[in-house]
């Protein structure tokens, strides 16, 4: 019996992703992105953090779109090249950038950092081989770093209207082990507006057999969103996540 066709829900970027390895892999594969990502002016917050960043002993990035939004990547003309910054700054200020550290929750947001000119030496990560890739899993690896008084940059996402949105477990960790915690909105997700072509793809793949990749909880409820009138009893789906 041949394999299901399988339909990617995660946003743009991420799902053409997606569905280029699964084809490497003889997989069908459609995207259908349900999370839509609007970066936040390259200005302001943003360019303040780029300045910052020395003096924070690690910066977490939720997800490759946290990474993209504060530091571009190499083919980009905004791209930040943290070594060109430590050799212009003071000397106290360049041995902090050479030090600060990147928190990765997953091979994703990690091959961002490395296309933004990230050193992997100075990345951390849950186990290749972890049950998960989340906050849970990172916490395992950068435990033992965590001091009272470190001071840590989370860059994460926020909701369409600017709210800081997504889990804050890791940052309640942080703040339980005494570290001083600075939060940084770099995007914003909001649900997309599915085109006449998208909708009836959706709507075809709730009963024949097509099987949705969600990736995360809020895809779903964009999907219910987007679509409140269509019968999923029938729908088959692959949660990556127990939420």
């Amino acid at each position: 019996m041949p394999a299901p066709r399988v339909l990617v829900t995660r946003p743009a970027a991420a799902a053409a992703a997606w569905v280029a390895q699964l084809a490497r892999h003889g997989i069908a594969a459609d995207a259908l992105p349900l999370i839509e990502i609007r970066p936040e002016p390259l200005a302001g917050a943003l360019a303040q953090a780029r300045q910052r960043l020395p003096s924070y002993a690690a910066v977490m990035f939720v997800s490759g779109n946290a990474v993209t939004a504060l530091l571009g990547d190499k083919s980009g003309s905004d791209h930040i090249y943290l070594e060109q910054k430590s050799a212009a700054a003071p000397a106290n200020q360049a041995q902090a950038a050479i030090e600060t550290r990147a928190w990765s929750p997953g091979p994703g947001t990690t091959q961002a950092l490395l296309a933004a000119g990230w050193p992997r030496a100075r990345i951390d990560e849950p186990a290749f081989d972890a049950a998960q890739f989340d906050s849970e899993a990172l916490w395992a690896q950068v435990a033992p770093q965590v001091r009272a008084g470190l001071r840590v940059l989370i860059v994460r996402g926020g909701d369409a209207a600017g709210r800081l949105a997504g889990r804050d477990w890791l940052a309640r960790r942080l703040q339980q082990a005494g570290a001083q915690v600075d939060q940084l909105l770099a995007y914003r997700r909001a649900a997309p507006l599915l085109a006449p072509a998208a909708q009836a793809r959706a709507l075809a793949a709730a009963g024949d057999g097509t099987l949705w990749l969600f990736s995360s909880s809020e895809a779903v409820t964009n999907l219910r969103q987007c679509l409140p009138a269509a019968d999923w009893r029938g729908a088959r789906a692959l949660a990556t996540h127990p939420r």
